[in-house]
């Protein structure tokens, strides 16, 4: 079949390859027309006006890794070409966890280290290549062409281009990220509204990139290197070539914190003043580009583009932040858009040739791999919301100890994070989590896991005093930054 991808970002390209592979005829259109860089660095600076959380902090998690060994292993090793890294699960374990012992299935907790420009730079590559894709930039879509199929419902038969044009094709693949126009354009044929689900994630984050100098490597990791202290979040990841990116969320409320991280000097000391930060800016790297890249109108949202076990339209499919988007800082974009890609490649090959089961298939599929994530975030950021506010109103959110999720604070805090730096089950447990490779309450579910962290924190009294990850209150952090 001829299959149209509308979008050219990391889901667009991972459906384009996949179905390119398998004998389809493929044409991507992608609206940004700058030229191809021809390096990772160079590629750093690409001009992805449609993207433009591209020069923020990724994480390629270990689901990605194995759905890419697994599928397309080509496509990891020119990432590995490319500079990219792989980072198994051992490696970097805290020196404070003393017992660790390699166990059969670690090979699975792979994660890759690398920017998201270089990992669509090299899959751009790759689809380049590839004989029956054809990969148009430029190009901007309009609208969508319909017609009438036999069962009653409105088929989607192409696309109509903004220069007035049309190309038609037997299906039509949406992957045009969590700002994609489809609601508009299904709304613009009589088709909606598109059901959808949306929480503020209730955060604005901001990121900077770094080189590490001549001569000078990566600090050792001593703990936990991304974490929440209520007013602020924080997390480093380790890019390719030497770089690495530190990302800092501020409560999407507190309009003070987040205008002063956007000043360089101001982030550069922020990230000074937290345990897991600071030892990246001692000395040992400089920024790669001068300015602090800030986002913000960040959602977890959800729409369902089948209704009562009904597709609203045939020859469409949504993939990738198209359907569902989730809070960027848990760093699952990429990892669930190449999922997404590989859940519909799946049901192409077994219902190509009946749409309305092929929708019915794949929509359920994202429903049973890919959305209680989505349902999991919202969640966790409902409760995070919940305790900055708090805080920026100068309460304390552990002072009602009669609240549950006060008491689940203090587990978390004083029972799995200690248990993190020294009890493997409950680290992988956790890692395997973090990686989309268990259920996310398979960790909660686990008496094992969670018997010994209850173990960790009933403890707690015992053992010394846990070393603060920075400051404790809103106005003293606020106080060590410049004016």
């Amino acid at each position: 079949m001829h299959v149209l991808v509308v979008g050219g970002g990391v889901s667009g390209l991972s459906t384009a390859l996949k179905l390119g592979r398998r004998g389809h005829r493929v044409t991507v259109l992608e609206r940004d027309a700058t030229p191809m860089p021809d390096d990772a660095d160079q590629a750093f600076f690409w001009d992805r006006r449609g993207a433009p959380q591209v020069r923020h902090s990724h994480a390629f998690l270990a689901r990605l890794v194995g759905l890419l060994r697994e599928n397309e292993p080509d496509v990891l090793q020119m990432l590995i070409e490319a500079g990219a890294t792989e980072m198994p699960f051992g490696q970097d374990v805290p020196p404070t966890m003393v017992d660790f012992a390699p166990q059969p299935d670690d090979h699975e907790l792979t994660m890759l280290t690398c920017r998201r420009t270089t990992f669509e730079w090299v899959l751009r590559r790759v689809v380049l290549d590839e004989g029956r894709v054809e990969f148009r930039t430029g190009v901007g879509v309009s609208g969508l062409l319909h017609a009438e199929h036999p069962s009653g419902l409105p088929l989607i038969t192409g696309v109509q281009l903004e220069d007035g044009t049309t190309i038609e094709a037997d299906l039509t693949v949406v992957a045009g990220g969590r700002r994609s126009a489809l609601p508009d354009w299904l709304n613009d044929i009589g088709v909606g509204p598109v059901p959808e689900f949306s929480e503020d994630t209730g955060i604005v984050y901001a990121s900077r990139f770094y080189r590490l100098k001549p001569g000078h490597t990566y600090p050792p990791r001593l703990g936990p290197i991304g974490g929440d202290l209520g007013y602020i979040k924080y997390g480093v990841f380790v890019g390719d070539n030497n770089t690495f990116s530190i990302t800092l969320a501020a409560p999407t409320d507190d309009s003070e914190l987040r205008t002063r991280l956007a000043d360089p000097a101001v982030f550069d000391e922020a990230a000074r003043q937290l345990v897991a930060t600071a030892p990246y800016l001692d000395g040992r790297a400089e920024p790669l580009v001068p300015e602090v890249y800030v986002m913000a109108g960040l959602l977890n949202r959800h729409r369902e583009y089948v209704v009562d076990g009904r597709p609203l339209v045939l020859g469409m499919l949504p993939v990738g932040d198209a359907v569902v988007c989730t809070n960027p800082l848990y760093g699952r974009g990429c990892s669930t858009g190449y999922w997404g890609a590989h859940l519909m490649s799946r049901a192409i090959d077994e219902h190509a040739d009946d749409l309305e089961t092929l929708a019915v298939q794949y929509d359920a599929a994202i429903e049973r791999e890919i959305l209680p994530w989505y349902r999991a975030g919202v969640q966790q950021d409902a409760e995070a919301r919940r305790v900055a506010e708090r805080m920026l109103n100068g309460e304390d959110p552990d002072a009602d100890t009669s609240d549950p999720t006060t008491f689940m604070r203090s587990v978390l805090r004083e029972g799995l994070l200690p248990a993190l730096r020294s009890d493997q089950v409950v680290l992988r447990a956790f890692m395997r989590n973090m990686n989309l490779l268990s259920s996310p309450d398979a960790m909660m579910k686990d008496p094992e896991v969670m018997n010994r962290v209850f173990a960790v924190w009933q403890d707690r009294e015992n053992r010394p005093a846990e070393v603060p990850m920075g400051p404790k209150r809103r106005r003293d952090f606020l106080e060590l930054l410049p004016a």
